[in-house]
């Protein structure tokens, strides 16, 4: 039975003490970053490595193709998708060729990612970025418009469902009010419950019936004094009862150094908060071997929720021209210049 946690690995296959840890670990996915995409041939052989090593065709394959900086598929063998912020750009100009582009574009990257195996991407971000925000939001956003960012969203999620690939909305309950880099420190937001149910929270509600969400680790100290991952406040109050969230939720990353503790004890407060699963991406291999005394196997609702992730994850890749898909699409961006 899997376990509630995701893990990476530390290069293009895995080593026979990795091939044990997985099969100790049973974790419930696999998040591949680019230390582990070589080539299409080499990434099929790494999916099927960590499947046998878990004894279980049904692990999910998790990666991070947003497009623009956040490709982790390699130019040598796969195209980079435009940015996210792209499609906000023509959204201005023209919203109906930006919506058929975003969805085409989302459609090519699942059909990319299910073809080596991955099938569950973690995307789109729908957090709105305000004036003061990190780069690290406002280089990827769709939009600082809740309704831009909902219309954008719509057809990213459905290009990849078209394709039989699972989204991972984030990062809820909002990143965009971020004025810092998470991976290197821990924001502070400074703003009220009601001004972000008004704002921040709108393209999460939209989406409160998708499988799966990512948490955002900031502090929203007008609500609570803990990172939201570690919030039982955050997590069950503000995603599971005001926006209605009843999918997955899973941790960012708990190796961001927004994060603070070690890996048993950042794995153990996310998870007593309210997370169904802990994201753990660095690869290191004991530190995965630490995440064996702090997860336990998928039961009751988490069970329930991690079902219908895996029903979308593993729906059919359907018939696609791919080159009509391409020619379509480059022809709007075209004449979006």
């Amino acid at each position: 039975m899997a376990h509630n946690v995701i893990v990476s690995c530390e290069s293009y296959s895995l080593t026979d003490n990795e091939k044990s840890l997985f099969a100790d670990l049973q974790p419930w996915g696999l998040i591949l970053f680019s230390r582990n995409i070589e080539n299409p041939s080499q990434v099929k052989k790494l999916v099927e490595q960590c499947r046998q090593a878990v004894g279980r065709n049904d692990m999910l394959v998790f990666v991070d193709q947003e497009g623009g900086r956040v490709s982790r598929l390699p130019n040598s063998y796969w195209r980079v998708p435009p940015s996210p912020t792209k499609f906000a750009q023509m959204y201005f100009s023209d919203q109906t060729s930006a919506k058929r582009a975003c969805y085409l574009n989302a459609l090519l990257t699942a059909i990319e990612l299910k073809s080596v195996g991955i099938n569950v991407n973690c995307a789109p971000m729908l957090d709105l970025p305000q004036a003061n925000a990190d780069a690290i939001v406002t280089e990827r956003a769709l939009g600082n418009q809740p309704s831009q960012v909902i219309d954008l969203g719509t057809e990213i999620i459905n290009g990849f469902k078209a394709a039989g690939v699972a989204p991972v909305i984030k990062h809820m309950p909002g990143h965009g009010r971020a004025t810092c880099d998470s991976h290197l420190s821990l924001p502070i937001v400074d703003t009220t419950l009601q001004a972000l149910e008004e704002w921040d929270f709108l393209p999460f509600k939209a989406f409160a019936n998708e499988a799966m969400a990512m948490t955002a680790h900031i502090v929203f100290n007008k609500i609570d004094n803990k990172v939201a991952t570690q919030s039982d406040v955050i997590i069950n109050d503000i995603m599971r009862n005001r926006i209605g969230f009843n999918g997955i939720i899973m941790t960012d990353d708990v190796n961001m150094h927004a994060l603070t503790g070690n890996i048993q004890s950042r794995v153990r407060a996310s998870l007593a908060a309210g997370c169904d699963i802990a994201l753990h991406c660095s690869g290191k291999f004991e530190e995965m071997k630490a995440l064996i005394d702090v997860t336990s196997e998928l039961s009751g609702q988490s069970l329930k929720r991690a079902k219908e992730a895996e029903k979308l994850a593993f729906a059919n890749a359907g018939e696609h021209d791919e080159q009509s898909i391409k020619d379509e699409l480059n022809s709007l961006l075209n004449n979006s210049l």
